[in-house]
């Protein structure tokens, strides 16, 4: 089974830009004892496609990739098993051996991120783990995929900027994330959101982020 690399793009923040195109797309879920709403779209990151929810001021993204453990996205009706998206080697070896192709559609993959310090100074960060948690999805006749899960406990870790990237980036870094934060507002697909790479480095703190809750309406094109 082909996992990695499908990991490795679920965790990938660049993204294609589109226009920003109204739509009755809807997303809900309660972060910890927040309220998250916003209109999800589809996003694509090189071969993968998945679907995002993003809210600015903080910024905030909720992402969710659905399909086969060998990487190929499915949006069907049925029940996905929620899987870890760290793309570890323990994660990865974990699920080869407990995952059971009979019970599920396929599995499924989620991440939060939340800036907690602007301009996308500070990070956290929150990713699905193995275990027992499943998404439910229904795909209408109307075209309209829904998905619901009641609740889902992510990984936590906290993210900082590098005062050498603050340094040496100077102006031209700030510009660039005030650019990427406009972006995201103008066009709702998040752009540049992601704390790994880029200049963070991850804190030695790490907690949970409980997702409930959760209930997606996305009109699939």
């Amino acid at each position: 089974m082909k996992y990695a690399i499908f990991f490795f793009l679920l965790l990938c923040g660049s993204t294609e830009i589109q226009a920003q195109i109204e739509n009755d797309n809807t997303m809900s879920v309660m972060v910890d004892t927040a309220e998250f709403e916003t209109e999800p779209r589809r996003i694509r990151v090189g071969k993968a496609v998945y679907i995002t929810g993003n809210t600015i001021g903080p910024d905030k993204s909720l992402r969710i990739w659905m399909g086969t453990t060998d990487g190929r996205e499915v949006l069907e009706t049925g029940t996905y098993l929620i899987v870890d998206a760290s793309g570890s080697k323990a994660a990865n070896k974990h699920l080869k051996k407990t995952y059971d192709p009979t019970k599920y559609k396929g599995i499924a993959l989620i991440k939060y991120v939340e800036e907690t310090k602007s301009p996308r100074m500070e990070y956290h960060l929150g990713l699905s783990q193995n275990g027992t948690e499943t998404l439910q999805a229904v795909m209408g006749d109307d075209g309209y995929l829904e998905l619901t899960f009641d609740e889902v406990v992510l990984a936590g870790s906290w993210w900082k900027e590098r005062a050498s990237a603050t340094i040496l980036g100077g102006v031209g870094r700030l510009t660039n994330k005030l650019e990427d934060k406009a972006m995201t507002k103008a066009t709702g697909y998040d752009q540049d959101i992601d704390p790994e790479g880029w200049g963070y480095r991850q804190m030695k703190e790490t907690d949970t982020i409980v997702l409930k809750d959760g209930v997606v309406r996305l009109k699939i094109e």
